[in-house]
């Protein structure tokens, strides 16, 4: 059984403060937004969880193991690196996307995004024992050769991000899944339960409808990162066979 802890991150009144006492230029936020999301990634990434960049100033967690105090630590070491502080609202479900779905509720209930009032919000109740997340990590076929030696840069862009919006699509409508761009050909859906036949549709959706030939590796752990590295290793096994779909072989525990 899988449970998937999520967590929103979300900029205190991102928007009002951009433009006070004056606009502040593009680049500037630009750069705010990217260094933001690469410390959240390495705070959260310390208790092995993924942070994935959405909108940059609305990011998603996976924070399997991840506690209230743990989580305030994060808003606290935010507030002393940064000019904004962020709000957290944390959430456990069955599915991710009943997850997010309930995230998102809790900090829409303790104010608008956009309320200067609203500042550091930290409520949700994070998962106290058992459960594991599920990690699909998939990757184009031959993207290289295909695309990045053939065709011009954003034309090779157009066409990932189409095979991504596709994917990203079927795997939420389909089976309550979040899925995200990571870079590259990359892509990594937090999903629920799903076996070898969800997937192999998943990939069949995608050629059809966007051309993009994808393989997928699997993997089941009590973190993020340990279900992620899982599914790397099963993803690589799919390099070396030619496989479409491979599942790890179990749930990946520290030190293996």
């Amino acid at each position: 059984m899988t449970e998937t802890q999520v967590t929103l991150i979300q900029i205190d009144n991102y928007g009002p403060w951009t433009v006070a006492p004056e606009p502040k230029r593009e680049a500037d936020l630009q750069m705010l937004q990217s260094r933001l999301y690469a410390d959240l990634s390495q705070l959260v990434g310390h208790h092995d969880g993924y942070v994935f960049s959405t909108r940059y100033d609305n990011m998603i967690a996976v924070t399997n193991g991840l506690d209230l105090a743990e989580h305030r630590r994060i808003q606290d070491a935010v507030r002393n690196r940064y000019p904004v502080t962020v709000s957290l609202g944390v959430a456990t479900g069955a599915s991710p996307r009943d997850a997010i779905g309930e995230a998102t509720a809790t900090l829409q209930a303790a104010g608008s995004a956009q309320d200067g009032e609203r500042t550091e919000i930290l409520r949700g109740d994070p998962l106290r024992e058992g459960g594991a997340v599920q990690i699909a990590h998939f990757d184009v076929n031959d993207a290289t050769g295909r695309y990045t030696d053939e065709l011009d840069a954003f034309e090779v862009f157009r066409r990932i991000d189409r095979g991504y919006t596709t994917l990203l699509e079927y795997m939420y409508d389909s089976h309550d899944s979040l899925s995200f761009f990571i870079g590259g050909d990359n892509v990594i859906s937090v999903t629920a339960d799903l076996d070898r036949p969800a997937f192999e549709e998943a990939i069949d959706h995608v050629a059809e409808t966007a051309g993009i030939d994808l393989k997928v590796g699997v993997g089941r752990g009590r973190t993020a990162g340990d279900a992620g590295m899982v599914a790397k290793e099963a993803l690589e096994r799919c390099r070396e066979h030619g496989t479409r779909v491979e599942i790890g072989a179990g749930e990946r525990t520290e030190g293996t």
